[in-house]
């Protein structure tokens, strides 16, 4: 059985093929466009993914989706309703594409793989005809049964955006049974996750939703200092070392209300995201002395101090948040995923504190690493197929799943 994974329309699309359970290709659309988190549809990187499995579109059983369209837009209109009248220009700029494409994602798949087998089609279907004039009648009939064979006649299935990051997770793993955690920015509603998964199920226990999140926070202290969001954020994590935590307290006191279990609410007179076109408010810049950083521009003691803070709050919070999972699972193996994830500081915390005896994550935690969740979780939670892990060897192929090249290809 073979199922494609596919993530897109927000940032990393990607693809991936899993053939009976065992991952046959994975691919970044971004390594082929050389556009950096290129988010459209991921065509080249799904060519790839069935060039390298030796299947077409038709051979495929299921195409699995990394997160649901229709609960993403129950989201959106009810975060514009909850800040009305505020947010009216996003709400202008944002309504009509959910309307007239993205809550459509079904349809919008199968066009997408539609158009992807009809090019090859139409290649192959003219390189078999040898004499266009004596034979132009059958050209019509050779076209519609290339067609037949190549195009995708499976169904597509849609697991929620944290189901594929635990997914990715934990079926990889090496662990029989592990907790997992998921954090990022937002998914649908949810914007970090745990559970346990055992054999071939994954398990939610507890979920924070939208807009209260790490990743958005972390963002918003990217956005602040200069950097891209959803891009920079490896930035602000890099230029923490140079600065000293003098906001911590700020952070803690006026921006985010942090309990023991690692959960927390944020304080949203100091952020727009929710329906703003900047991460952070006039507040948020009044509480630190000054405006945004212009990108660019010159990076101050004050950049790196607030990178420092923000870093620091960050790991505390996925320390208590690893300790209350650790306490409710009773599992001692741990997986990760999720853009937060991708926080090598803070997740070499956990790490050294031995809360968790083993800790694997998925190297691609964001959300390239949706479309082989997806697919995995198609095929184990979904269809119910078992899972073998021997708790030494994960399954990822030391992530060597991308187009290799020989060395006369190389030297070329």
């Amino acid at each position: 059985m073979n199922i494609l994974g596919i993530s897109a329309f927000y940032h990393d699309s990607a693809a991936c093929l899993v053939r009976d359970g065992q991952i046959i290709a994975a691919a970044q659309e971004e390594r082929f466009t050389r556009k950096k988190h290129d988010a459209a549809f991921p065509k080249n990187a799904v060519e790839y993914c069935l060039r390298d499995g030796g299947i077409s579109l038709a051979q495929v059983d299921y195409v699995a989706f990394y997160e649901k369209p229709f609960l993403k837009f129950d989201r959106i209109l009810h975060s514009y309703l909850a800040y009305a009248p505020s947010g009216l220009k996003t709400f202008l700029m944002a309504i009509p594409l959910w309307i007239r494409e993205r809550i459509w994602m079904k349809t919008l798949i199968q066009e997408e793989l539609r158009a992807l087998s009809g090019s090859s089609r139409h290649e192959e279907a003219h390189s078999q005809i040898r004499n266009p004039k004596s034979e132009i009648r059958n050209s019509q009939s050779l076209l519609t049964s290339a067609a037949t064979e190549k195009e995708f006649i499976g169904k597509i299935l849609f697991p929620e955006h944290h189901e594929s990051h635990a997914a990715s997770a934990f079926f990889p793993s090496p662990y029989p049974e592990a907790a997992f955690l998921t954090v990022d920015g937002v998914g649908e509603w949810t914007t970090t996750s745990f559970g346990a998964g055992r054999g071939n199920k994954i398990e939610m226990l507890g979920e924070l939703h939208f807009p209260h999140s790490i990743g958005l926070l972390y963002s918003a202290f990217t956005y602040f200092t200069g950097f891209r969001v959803n891009s920079g954020e490896y930035k602000l994590m890099g230029l923490a070392p140079y600065g000293e935590p003098k906001y911590v307290d700020v952070i803690l006191r006026e921006l985010i209300d942090l309990k023991e279990d690692g959960s927390f609410r944020l304080n949203m007179k100091y952020f727009n995201y929710a329906v703003g076109l900047t991460m952070t408010s006039d507040a948020f810049a009044k509480l630190f002395g000054r405006p945004p950083r212009k990108p660019e521009s010159k990076l101050t003691q004050h950049d790196m101090d607030l990178a420092r803070s923000i870093q620091d709050v960050t790991e505390e919070i996925m320390f208590r948040m690893a300790k209350h999972v650790r306490k409710e699972t009773g599992l001692k193996n741990l997986c990760l995923a999720g853009g937060v994830a991708l926080n090598c500081v803070a997740n070499g915390k956990i790490l050294r504190e031995g809360i968790f005896d083993n800790i694997w994550i998925q190297p691609a935690a964001g959300d390239a690493g949706g479309a082989l969740g997806a697919a995995l979780f198609a095929w184990h939670q979904v269809l119910g197929n078992e899972r073998e892990a021997d708790g030494r060897h994960d399954s990822q192929r030391g992530s060597y799943l991308g187009p290799d090249f020989s060395r006369d290809e190389i030297h070329g």
